[in-house]
């Protein structure tokens, strides 16, 4: 009997390669899997318009970060209408799952990090022991997610996860542009001053004296950072996109 896996994607700005990846590696092992998309609304999750620049280069890391294969084959998603009709992320219940997955891109921040829709199915997932992945930003959901039973700590407390490097976070204004809006799914015109929030420094707060954050700022695409504690399954940023898929499938076959 196949698992079933539920991702959760942000409704203002997917980094592409964020849910590309998992989501071709667990499609790939469909007789194993069946993967259902949910964003807080309901709609596509579109990308980041950097995420599909193929020759965006990242200013604090000085080197393109979406290579032309990734950006082909995003589109080929979208006008294939892989990830059109999404549930709603409000309509879901974890008892109908064996598995959920977060997934970055800038928007997760707004939209998904600090959703208590979102703490309440990861919670679910955690006192049942089902695996739970978080990929860059959307680590964040998981510092968020707080266990009654241990003191209203994080259920990340000592636990070994990875974060995107503090070194790494924008601090230039932030613009959510997103690509193939229309009229009924725009994203958002919000502008920040850089990232929401600096992810490092909260997450290596949530694992307490006990845990371990890995964020590494020389990891790249020829060594990734994927780590596994369960129940969770965590990757640094886009570059372990692939390793966090292979991550996940491997995990949830044993």
């Amino acid at each position: 009997m196949s698992k079933n896996v539920l991702v959760l994607a942000t409704n203002y700005g997917l980094w592409a390669e964020e849910l590309q990846a998992p989501w071709d590696a667990l499609r790939k092992a469909k007789a194993r899997f069946a993967v259902t998309l949910a964003t807080r609304l309901g709609k596509t999750p579109l990308p980041f318009f950097l995420s599909m620049d193929p020759d965006f280069i990242d200013p604090l890391q000085n080197y393109r970060v979406n290579p032309r294969h990734v950006v082909d084959r995003v589109n080929e998603i979208l006008d294939t209408g892989e990830w059109d009709h999404p549930v709603k992320i409000a309509d879901v219940s974890m008892a109908d799952y064996d598995a959920i997955v977060v997934v970055g891109g800038v928007g997760a921040s707004l939209d998904l990090n600090g959703n208590q829709k979102v703490h309440k199915l990861l919670y679910s997932a955690y006192q049942d022991g089902k695996i739970i992945g978080a990929l860059c930003y959307a680590v964040g959901a998981l510092v968020w997610t707080r266990d009654p039973a241990n003191n209203n700590k994080s259920i990340i407390y000592g636990k070994k996860v990875t974060a995107h490097p503090a070194s790494w976070d924008f601090d230039a204004d932030l613009p959510y542009a997103v690509l193939r809006e229309t009229a009924d799914n725009k994203g958002t015109d919000l502008n920040t001053p850089g990232f929401v929030y600096p992810l490092q420094v909260i997450v290596e707060d949530a694992v307490g004296p006990h845990g371990q954050v890995f964020s590494d700022p020389k990891t790249n695409r020829e060594h990734p950072l994927v780590c596994y504690d369960h129940p969770f399954v965590t990757g640094l940023s886009v570059e372990s996109s692939i390793k966090f898929g292979e991550k996940l499938v491997e995990v949830l076959s044993r």
